[in-house]
Formats: C-alpha cells, sequence, structure tokens
C-alpha cells in the first residue's frame, strides 16, 4: 500500500480485509505510518519515487496495490498488479493511459496557475466504494492465483 497518501479509514479497511483473509499487507512510505497494526511496514529513503520503486519491486502479478499514484499504477498495471485507490477507482489497461492523459493536464494546470480546486474530503461515500471494489479485486483474485498480497 502506498500509505503516506491514503487515508486512515482507507487504510485500516485494507488491513482488516487482508487479515481475515491472511493476506499479507505490506505498507510502503518515507516515514513510519500509525496504525500499522496487522501490516508490515516499508520504511523508504526520503528520495523521490523510492517508496512507488519499492511497490514496484516487491508486486507480483496477482496482487493489489492500494495508491493514488496514476504514474506508479500505470507501472504497476504494465506488470500484471491490479492497482485500486482510496476512493475505489480501479486502474486497468484499458483506461490507465487515459488517466494518465488527465493527471498530466492537470498537473500542467497547476504547473502554470491554473489549477483546479479539488475537495480534499474522504467520507462514507469515498470509503463505500473503496470497500466495494476492493472486496470484488480480493474475491477475484483469491479465486485465480496463488499470490496473496495487498500492498
Amino acid at each position: 500500500m502506498d500509505a503516506d497518501s491514503c487515508p486512515k479509514a482507507a487504510r485500516d479497511l485494507a488491513v482488516r480485509r487482508a487479515v481475515k483473509l491472511k493476506l499479507r499487507v505490506i505498507f510502503a512510505a518515507n516515514r513510519s505510518i500509525p496504525g500499522a497494526d496487522g501490516a508490515e511496514m516499508e520504511i523508504c529513503p526520503n528520495r523521490e519515487n523510492s517508496a512507488d520503486d519499492r511497490l514496484v519491486e516487491l508486486s507480483q502479478e496477482g496482487d493489489l496495490v492500494i495508491t493514488r499514484d496514476v504514474p506508479l499504477a500505470k507501472r504497476l498495471v504494465e506488470k500484471g498488479v491490479s492497482a485500486l485507490d482510496d476512493r475505489g477507482r480501479v486502474f486497468t489497461r484499458d483506461n490507465i493511459n487515459e488517466m494518465l492523459s488527465l493527471r498530466n493536464f492537470t498537473v500542467s494546470l497547476a504547473e502554470n496557475g491554473l489549477g483546479i480546486d479539488r475537495k480534499a474530503s474522504y467520507g462514507k461515500k469515498e470509503l463505500k466504494s473503496f470497500a466495494d471494489n476492493l472486496d470484488r479485486i480480493l474475491t477475484k483474485s483469491l479465486k485465480s492465483t496463488a499470490n496473496n498480497a495487498v500492498l
């Protein structure tokens, strides 16, 4: 799990589901993340993309990585790893290039002072969408592969 940007409610839910299913959970971040009970903590060097690189290195086809980082999701999807963000958005081979293009456009606007105001709220609606898609991906993954990790 790309743990440093993931809301606590989503982290807690993912860990509970993984522990119940006896899946390995790894948090990767540049700092210790509170509430990592039931998860392994990978403290990565404090340099750009070190946690992302570690998640790509650790993940295998059939694993699930939770991240809102679209460039990281692209790397994972290309590797055959499932990727899901904390709001329930599933990254796939069919949608990742469009999502990356939109992300790059939004970043470009922000760099030119034309950023879009975003709501940073994370509530019941976002958590429910995350939970629904997490359950769907885990169920599908457990049926089709022996690799069982939530990263």
